[in-house]
């Protein structure tokens, strides 16, 4: 029997680039229906609400008082986080949620607190989890762990003016290679230790002001006894490289959010990725929202772990001091 499923009422808050990528995918979607969108961008919000039909909003607080929603996706710079949170829990509404979580443990700390309790599903955006070379890596790593980890975010300065300053987006390490650290918990565990040293280089023309590291080395230590280094420089005018290289018992693979080359001694071949990511981790959301089973990579919780180590390293460059890591506490949600 046919039963025509319920089409799901969402809402964005924020409406820059990411949400904008969001919405191109849900929009695809027959079962979606984007109602709201709220920014202090009243235009933008205007802009990308009027594309879909649906009602601009200044304040978050509107959208959800004005809308009936079924789940709401924040798409907000890091600075931004935490009274929006609070405002979407209280309202008992699902959410996904861009990374990074917040510019402090403790904001996090408190909404991941507040999830549990209430039982709220969540996502957040790790999609590189939802690629499908990272599960052949996962697979070729079952029986054969990796002892080095060599991570990498070589690329520009990002436009937007937030972006530059420590306190407004925590610096590369919190605001991008985030992914990289995601990635390396997802295929080789728990971080307990990090080092990080980051340099500053003279001011240049084009961003002025600017405050956070720009290039930053770090090396991390997994409870597995696992090894790793991360690199990262916001200096160059390109998309240089991004990526993560993972080195076993006679064999190399190298991971990009494109390609995986495995590396056996016979060759390099490359394989690469097929199908859209964002898009399945959209989908798994919205599968989730509507009761089907969860299949959700990334919760609030799991992706707090993430943040955990993002924010060390950060502390580590500010001090000079390694910095320990707790064990991961029981912060998965529903």
């Amino acid at each position: 029997m046919n039963i025509e499923r319920k089409r799901l009422r969402i809402g964005f808050i924020g409406a820059g680039g990411i949400a904008a990528r969001h919405v191109g995918v849900l929009s695809g979607m027959e079962d979606i229906t984007i109602v709201g969108v709220a920014d202090p961008d009243f235009a933008r919000a205007a802009d990308l609400a009027g594309r879909l039909g649906g009602r601009a909003y200044n304040f978050h607080a509107d959208l959800i008082a004005m809308e009936s929603l079924d789940a709401i996706y924040i798409c907000i710079p890091p600075f931004a986080h935490g009274e929006v949170e609070a405002a979407v829990i209280a309202a008992g509404l699902p959410f996904f949620v861009e990374k990074p979580l917040s510019l402090n443990i403790a904001s996090a700390e408190c909404i991941a607190q507040q999830v549990k309790e209430r039982g709220i599903i969540t996502a957040v955006g790790y999609h590189w989890r939802y690629l499908d070379i990272v599960e052949e890596a996962r697979g070729l790593l079952e029986g054969n762990p990796a002892a080095l980890v060599v991570g990498h975010w070589l690329d520009r300065t990002p436009p937007p003016q937030w972006w530059w300053h420590q306190d407004s987006s925590g610096g590369q390490i919190v605001e991008q290679a985030t992914h990289i650290i995601d990635l390396a918990r997802h295929l080789v565990g728990e971080v307990v230790e990090v080092y990080a040293q980051g340099a500053q280089t003279a001011p240049r023309s084009d961003f002025l002001g600017l405050d956070i590291a720009t290039a930053t080395a770090a090396t991390l230590r997994f409870a597995s006894g696992t090894v790793a280094t991360l690199s990262a420089t916001c200096l160059l005018g390109w998309g240089h490289r991004t990526g993560i290289h993972l080195y076993c018992d006679g064999m190399a693979i190298e991971l990009s959010d494109r390609e995986i080359m495995v590396d056996v001694g016979r060759g390099r071949p490359v394989r690469h990725a097929q199908g859209d990511p964002v898009e399945r981790e959209d989908r798994d959301f919205l599968d989730a929202v509507r009761g089907l089973p969860n299949r959700i990579r990334s919760p609030y919780g799991e992706a707090l772990n993430t943040h955990r180590v993002a924010l060390a390293i950060a502390q580590s460059v500010l001090s000079g001091l390694p910095v320990s890591i707790e064990p991961a506490r029981e912060t998965a949600d529903a």
